[in-house]
């Protein structure tokens, strides 16, 4: 079934667990209110979208790694009572002509019998600027594009597309779009939540844990702070003590490589020699 074809992802979080600016938490809310409600403004008051549209409901989440598109379709998702599938469409994409097609096809086909929405990863992958067409691989790229568009119209879920540069994508694809999303790397404030929320209420901290100096030195997104946060507890676990700064700024000196970034003075602080060890 469509387990082949994508990662099922059982939603376990809710609208509560995101940290997101207000106008990306409209945007989500409004696509959970368009799925909710498709029935009574398609079906029974007869609204017609136009251009052959089915009565699913096509979003795009635009950001940075990291940024919460993926927890935020789980959120919503929970919130209509659905499962959600994650296609990398970046594995979909087939070098043989007709290939694609095929694979999308057999994706749609098996998520209609489920109710679930879709989320198409990495949508760059098919939807990039279509280049002038120059030869037959860039005449097939459109025309995959062309079918993926068309099939999502056509199909009456929900389906998610993702990317993480919206300049990439081309206008006349996202003027066909219901709902776009955008998410920006967070700010100071932001992290600070991320981070509390992140490390929850359970792992103890010592008295040196300073968050707001991680929330204002480190800019990163909610993805590497989960990330950062499970590395520290790591560490707090194999110490047998509570959770130090110490220990928190060796798991973001960790992350930072892991990004190929640079562990600086400006950013670490009074903690780089602890930063510069990990």
């Amino acid at each position: 079934g469509l387990d082949r074809l994508a990662r099922w992802v059982e939603p376990g979080v809710g609208w509560d667990d995101l940290v997101l600016p207000p106008t990306t938490d409209r945007r989500l809310r409004e696509l959970a209110l368009r799925a909710r409600h498709r029935e009574q403004v398609l079906g029974q008051w007869g609204m017609r979208p136009g251009g052959g549209r089915g009565r699913g409901v096509i979003a795009l989440f635009a950001g940075e790694s990291g940024t919460g598109k993926t927890m935020s379709a789980e959120v919503v998702a929970a919130d209509l009572g659905m499962d959600l599938y994650v296609v990398d469409l970046s594995t979909v994409v087939d070098k043989y002509i007709g290939e694609t097609e095929k694979n999308l096809e057999r994706i749609f086909t098996e998520a209609s019998a489920v109710n679930a929405v879709l989320l198409f990863d990495e949508a760059d992958a098919i939807f990039g600027k279509r280049s002038e067409v120059k030869g037959a691989h860039d005449r097939h790229a459109n025309i995959e594009s062309a079918y993926l568009l068309q099939r999502m119209e056509s199909f009456d879920g929900i389906a998610v597309l993702t990317t993480n540069l919206r300049a990439n994508l081309d206008e006349a694809f996202t003027r066909r779009l219901d709902v776009v999303a955008d998410f920006p790397v967070p700010d100071s404030g932001q992290r600070l939540a991320l981070w509390e929320r992140c490390l929850g209420d359970r792992l103890p901290r010592a008295d040196d844990l300073d968050l707001a100096f991680c929330a204002d030195r480190f800019e990163l997104a909610g993805g590497s702070i989960r990330a950062c946060a499970v590395t520290a507890a790591y560490l707090a676990a194999e110490s047998g003590t509570p959770l130090t700064m110490g220990q928190l700024v060796t798991a973001v000196a960790q992350e930072y490589r892991k990004l190929g970034r640079l562990v600086l003075e400006g950013e670490f602080g009074p903690y780089l020699a602890t930063a510069t060890g990990a």
